[in-house]
């Protein structure tokens, strides 16, 4: 612990480990709102945040939780697969558009980047939803993994059926 007089204390969330501030201050340099995905053990969430004074305002908000409750995914289904958060990614992407939102920069915090990750199936998401986010092609999951046919051939209509539902909740 620091204690001399030419000796700082580290902020709290660096020390912890909880956010990268230098990747923070890049990320917020563009006056772009930023498209946050996390995914813990059960579910993903994505939300669109705009940077304030006062603290960062979530914009809109999609849980892959909801997605049983309002677009019809199986609740016996994980909510935290590649489909799944393909899905939360295209219903934030939906509300995003209908609320006025047109471009962002993806933020994903400390997750680890490796390619067609459940990060980058929201990411997706997103970009067949309608927003412009900068991304690279080789990072998106196959169209195999995001319809959901590596984990059993039903998944796929019920992949289908949930965005078309998304697609009529938010047209």
């Amino acid at each position: 612990m620091p204690s001399g007089k030419n000796q700082r204390l580290r902020y709290k969330r660096r020390e912890s480990g909880l956010t990268d501030y230098r990747r923070r201050l890049r990320l917020l340099r563009g006056n772009i709102p930023r498209a946050v995905v996390r995914v813990s053990n059960t579910q993903t969430t994505c939300q669109l945040v705009e940077y304030a004074k006062q603290g960062d305002r979530v914009l809109v908000q999609m849980k892959s939780s909801n997605l049983a409750k309002e677009h019809g995914w199986p609740s016996d289904a994980s909510k935290k697969a590649i489909p799944a958060s393909y899905l939360t990614g295209y219903a934030l992407g939906k509300k995003a558009v209908a609320s006025g939102v047109k471009t962002a920069v993806l933020d994903i915090g400390l997750a680890a980047s490796s390619n067609g990750n459940r990060v980058y199936a929201a990411l997706k998401g997103m970009v067949d939803a309608g927003l412009e986010i900068p991304h690279g092609e080789s990072v998106l999951p196959s169209e195999d993994r995001l319809m959901g046919r590596h984990i059993n051939d039903t998944l796929e209509s019920q992949v289908e059926t949930a965005k078309s539902s998304i697609e009529e909740a938010y047209a």
